[in-house]
């Protein structure tokens, strides 16, 4: 009979071992592309086998959505989910400052969206449907900021929206190719233009 222990053990263990693939995985579908890693390659860097590898994560594509579940879940807690309206899109400009130190993530996220354009991407679909939720959140923010009556005179909540999820895209772009870039300032004088 196997003791209690040794399973919690092995369950640790296998949990571990996840969070390397995971990091791992990050990293060289940032540098490489989702289509330029392969899943062969990624195990010989984690240190394992092919198949143990595939023992954890059974298809590339079922990798690549729990790296982009795990992107996605570090960015929630980062913006925090209870702010509404100044205070989460301050929030936001907290996360553009947090991701300056998570250059792994950034080239991930950049690599990823700009790849998964085409259709038959594996992450064609979340992209998609990312883009259209960050979208609304977004400008659900604005709108708050505006029954606030803390928007100057005539800000378009939709527009407002749509502008922010653009630059801060494009400060992580510019942000990698020169790491001199401050995108929390940037997004912050964004911010600031923005109030009455």
């Amino acid at each position: 009979m196997v003791e209690k222990g040794a399973l919690m053990g092995e369950s640790e263990r296998g949990a571990a071992t996840r969070e390397h693939i995971l990091a791992t995985a990050t990293a060289m579908f940032g540098e490489a592309g989702y289509r330029g890693a392969s899943l062969r390659d990624i195990a010989a860097r984690c240190g394992l086998t092919h198949p143990g590898l595939l023992y954890h994560f059974p298809t590339k594509a079922g990798l690549l959505e729990a790296v982009l579940q795990r992107r996605d879940q570090d960015d929630t807690e980062r913006a925090g989910t209870n702010e509404r309206g100044l205070a989460a899109l301050n929030a936001l400009v907290g996360v553009a400052r947090k991701n300056s130190g998570t250059r792994g993530l950034v080239e991930l996220f950049a690599t990823l969206s700009a790849e998964a354009t085409a259709p038959d991407h594996p992450a064609h679909a979340y992209f998609v449907a990312r883009y259209e939720r960050v979208v609304r959140e977004i400008t659900e923010h604005f709108v708050e900021l505006v029954e606030d009556g803390e928007a100057r005179p005539g800000l378009d909540p939709q527009a407002a929206g749509r502008q922010w999820v653009a630059l801060m895209d494009g400060l992580q772009i510019q942000w990698l190719l020169n790491p001199e870039t401050d995108m929390a300032a940037v997004l912050k004088a964004h911010l600031d233009a923005q109030l009455a």
